[in-house]
Formats: structure tokens, C-alpha cells, sequence
């Protein structure tokens, strides 16, 4: 004997519609929240070769690493609520959220390595070096992260 059915529930209009614009721009705050993240770990914290603004005290520096590690983990996690929200309308685009994960990465990279490193001289990848190598090493590849991330997020040809 069965038991009682449950009544049929519709989905939401929209539900199961791809939204690959909203994945890409979570993708963005994703991959901006972790370059922020590993160069605020990586560069100020393990290897402590500079602070996000260098150009007064050291305890300045630390102020200023902790407002930069704050926007890095607010844009994570407006991106990480944007793809829960996605996966739950079944609209997330795999593809597009790693197209935006890369480019909001290299976006981030390449502002930091040009805007923040040379126009407004904040700090640079390191002191009392050569900065060449580390310059271009920066530089070409968050512009690889760049092509990656806009051939992914490209509108594919349907057939």
C-alpha cells in the first residue's frame, strides 16, 4: 500500500535558465577576493616584503594590510553567495564561473603590478632588488590569466 504522495511542487520561473553573465561577474569577485588573498598572505604575511602602503610606518602598513585583507574576503564572499544562489536556481555556468575567476585574478594582478606598484608608487613587489624580473613575471601573468579567463567567458557558437 502506498502512502500518501507529496503534491507536485513547481519550480520558480526561471529555474534550470542559464545565467552565464551573473557567473562570470561572481567568478570576478571570486578570483579579485583570492589574488588579494594569496598576495596579502603570500607577500605581506609569509615573506613580508611590503605592506599594502609602504610610504609610512610600519604600523600604517599593517593597518592598511588589514582594510585590503577585509575587501579581499567581502569580494569572496559575495562571489561564493552569488554561485551559491546560481547552483541553487540551477543557472550556474561552470564555465564561465572560471572564466571570471581568472579574469577577476589577472584584472586584479595587472592593476596592482601597474596602478598601485607604478602610477601611485603604494609599494613594490619587493625592496632593495632589481624589480625586472619581478615586474614582468607579475605583470605577464596576470595577462595570461586576462586571455584565459575572456576565451572562456566568450559566448560559444551553438549549432
Amino acid at each position: 500500500m502506498a502512502g500518501p504522495q507529496a503534491p507536485h511542487v513547481q519550480p520558480p520561473p526561471g529555474y534550470g535558465t542559464p545565467l552565464p553573465a551573473r557567473s562570470g561577474w561572481a567568478g570576478v569577485l571570486i578570483g579579485i577576493g583570492v589574488a588579494a588573498f594569496v598576495d596579502e598572505t603570500v607577500f605581506h604575511q609569509l615573506l613580508h616584503w611590503h605592506h599594502f602602503y609602504d610610504k609610512s610606518t610600519p604600523a600604517a602598513g599593517l593597518v592598511s594590510d588589514g582594510f585590503f585583507h577585509a575587501f579581499g574576503w567581502v569580494a569572496v564572499v559575495i562571489g561564493l553567495v552569488m554561485t551559491a544562489d546560481l547552483s541553487r536556481r540551477a543557472g550556474l555556468s561552470a564555465r564561465r564561473l572560471v572564466g571570471g575567476i581568472l579574469l577577476g585574478a589577472g584584472f586584479f594582478q595587472l592593476y596592482d603590478g601597474t596602478v598601485q606598484h607604478k602610477l601611485l608608487e603604494l609599494h613594490q613587489i619587493r625592496y632593495g632588488v632589481d624589480l625586472t624580473a619581478y615586474d614582468w613575471t607579475w605583470n605577464v601573468l596576470a595577462v595570461l590569466m586576462l586571455v584565459v579567463g575572456a576565451v572562456l567567458v566568450r559566448p560559444t557558437r551553438r549549432r
